[in-house]
């Protein structure tokens, strides 16, 4: 199994499998890795003739399988993707019914797939927590596998030095480790978080001010201002920033993951605060930054312990509610934030 940084180094040098398992939470980089990908195998004159798509929630086994024993057409290499195959995770409910026998047949094909064909089927995380499924790690040694996981660490700078460098920008060290650590750990607001700040500065080095002036707040940042509007009874600034949290591509899941959390650490800080604790023992007991701490024990003042138990309810009941099938996402989100700013 690799990551999606030793993906891209293989594609560079044409190291190239016919048989792909992606899993991951960013979708948009598992879609802008399989287009660079068919680019490399499949010219873009004949790409319509010799790229083909199904949907992992209908697709049959065979449809598969004539798919990728069709020869290409005037092309060396043919391209079959199965996108959102959620049959490869191990959540008890995948839509389809067949999920279970295209398994059991990929495993015994996979060492047959023509090598005129490449097939790549992926399937997405429901929240960054999520780790590669049973059924895909079973794939290992059949199949290449790789999680578009979130980088950290030398990895992170690694990589967005290269963006930087791909922009012929030079970003100092110190500079590039304090970007890292700003910007939302997501390709692709780093992305244009990089083409905002090479924008703004042009032919001056970038300085620790301006990542301050122009980078987009982490959403750990934007969860705790959301839940500061709730307290507050702002309901419409709440969500606002619930709205711009969707549009960058946090998943409703993982954004009431992040509330729930919030919540459940604001309970836990205002149970030790009425014990007589301070900012130093909490912050250590929880592992908590000492300044967070101390913003988020002023945020738990304008809460009761009864408001702080009954917000947790809330989220745990819209969680339900996600999880089945309905209204849009949004709505039950929006109705979240509404119902906790009247507890």
């Amino acid at each position: 199994m690799i990551n999606f940084l030793d993906l891209e180094n293989e594609i560079n040098k044409n190291k190239i499998h016919n048989f792909y398992m992606f899993c991951g939470f960013n979708e948009n980089l598992i879609k802008k890795n399989i287009i660079k990908l068919s680019n490399k195998v499949v010219s873009k004159e004949f790409m319509d003739l010799n790229y083909c798509e199904y949907d992992g929630n209908t697709v049959q086994y065979d449809q598969i399988l004539n798919a990728c024993e069709t020869l290409p057409f005037m092309s060396e290499k043919k391209v079959v993707v199965v996108y959102r195959a959620d049959f490869l995770s191990d959540r008890t409910k995948n839509v389809n019914k067949n999920g279970d026998e295209i398994i059991k047949k990929l495993k015994d094909y996979a060492h047959n797939i023509p090598s005129q064909c490449i097939l790549i089927m992926y399937y997405v995380y429901d929240n960054d927590r999520e780790k590669v499924s049973s059924k895909v790690k079973g794939f290992d040694k059949k199949a290449c596998v790789v999680e578009f996981t979130k980088l950290k660490g030398a990895m992170l700078e690694r990589k967005v030095k290269e963006m930087f460098d791909e922009r012929k920008k030079v970003i100092n060290k110190a500079e590039l480790s304090f970007f890292c650590s700003e910007v939302e750990n997501n390709m692709d607001i780093i992305k244009n978080e990089i083409d905002k700040l090479c924008d703004y500065v042009g032919e001056r080095e970038i300085e620790r001010k301006d990542i301050l002036e122009l980078t987009i707040k982490k959403s750990d940042n934007d969860i705790f201002n959301l839940v500061d509007f709730l307290s507050q009874k702002k309901t419409e600034r709440a969500i606002n920033i619930l709205d711009e949290l969707m549009f960058r591509g946090e998943k409703s899941t993982a954004i009431l993951s992040m509330i729930e959390r919030q919540f459940n650490i604001m309970l836990n800080l205002k149970l030790g605060m009425e014990k007589g604790k301070g900012k130093e023992e909490l912050s250590r007991e929880f592992k908590i930054h000492p300044y967070v701490c101390e913003k988020m024990m002023m945020q738990c003042r304008n809460y009761t312990l009864k408001q702080l138990v009954k917000s947790e309810e809330i989220c745990i009941e819209t969680e339900k509610e996600l999880k089945s099938q309905g209204s849009d996402e949004k709505i039950k989100m929006e109705l979240l934030l509404i119902k906790t700013a009247m507890v």
